[in-house]
């Protein structure tokens, strides 16, 4: 399958909390992913078609479908498979992930199933509020840091603004139409950075577009991110690794698969360090 990785870049690691962000598909095929760990994060799946098989080590098992957002919390360490339903059916959808602050990375995972998102309807514009707050609609989707995430879909030719918090740095994606935004086109794929201090953006299309809106208070802990874990320092993520390696407890059991689970590659043969941003400022 095609997966297009955005977020984390050399540059920029985070957007906010937003720490990780693939684009998959649109591809008929099957998706087996199995059993494997997380700490120290969120996972936020939202696919667009296709329908996703979660089971977790939490005993969570439910089917996302297009319109429902899934949300696992790692905390101190969970594991999760993800597998498609029918691989003659589209697959396309976003994973990303959420850094966990250090007040509750080393708690107890969760699951949220969420079926129903709150909507915003503006004329030619659709938007649904995966987490935080957008024109006056509110996610139960539970985070911990100050988040913004939505998809736009634009319906019709025409300019659109939608307005901002200026405490939040944003970042869009166009994943299929055309657009303009802040006067300048963007296209598919890449994300545009927008700074703090920003009360609104504005969009223009002309054929209609799809897009993804994240955003959030610029996070400052620092993050060791490596395969699927989040932690602060090498040490860390060593400790992780060889806790799945050896089935340790704080990842628990994925029921449904017997023994199956993915192997953890080996660590690089240096010492693992923060990822650290450049200065940003204005728009990129």
């Amino acid at each position: 399958m095609m997966v297009r990785r955005t977020l984390p870049h050399r540059e920029l690691p985070t957007v906010g909390a937003w720490c990780f962000l693939d684009h998959f598909g649109p591809e008929r095929t099957a998706m087996n992913v199995l059993p494997h760990p997380h700490t120290g994060l969120q996972t936020v799946t939202w696919p667009f078609s296709g329908d996703i098989h979660h089971r977790d080590s939490l005993g969570s098992d439910v089917i996302v479908q297009p319109g429902a957002l899934n949300l696992m919390t790692s905390g101190h360490g969970v594991a999760h498979s993800e597998v498609s339903i029918d691989k003659s059916q589209m697959l396309h959808g976003l994973q990303l992930w959420v850094a966990l602050p250090d007040s509750v990375r080393d708690g107890p995972a969760d699951f949220q199933h969420i079926a129903e998102l709150p909507v915003v309807a503006n004329g030619g514009m659709h938007a649904t509020v995966l987490v935080g707050d957008l024109l006056g609609q509110h996610s139960p989707a539970v985070t911990h840091t100050p988040l913004l995430g939505a998809e736009v879909r634009l319906a019709q030719q025409g300019t659109y603004e939608i307005p901002l918090a200026e405490s939040f740095e944003h970042a869009l994606m166009l994943i299929e139409g055309d657009v303009t935004v802040t006067g300048q086109p963007l296209a598919a794929g890449p994300l545009r950075y927008l700074a703090e201090g920003r009360s609104s953006v504005e969009f223009t299309t002309t054929n209609g577009a799809h897009l993804l809106l994240i955003g959030g208070e610029p996070f400052e802990e620092e993050l060791v991110m490596w395969w699927n874990f989040i932690g602060r320092t090498h040490e860390e993520i060593a400790l992780a690794r060889s806790g799945w390696e050896n089935a340790d407890v704080r990842f628990g059991h994925v029921l449904g698969h017997g023994d199956e689970r993915i192997p953890a590659p080996a660590l690089p043969g240096v010492h693992l360090k923060p990822r650290r941003r450049v200065s940003q400022s204005g728009e990129r």
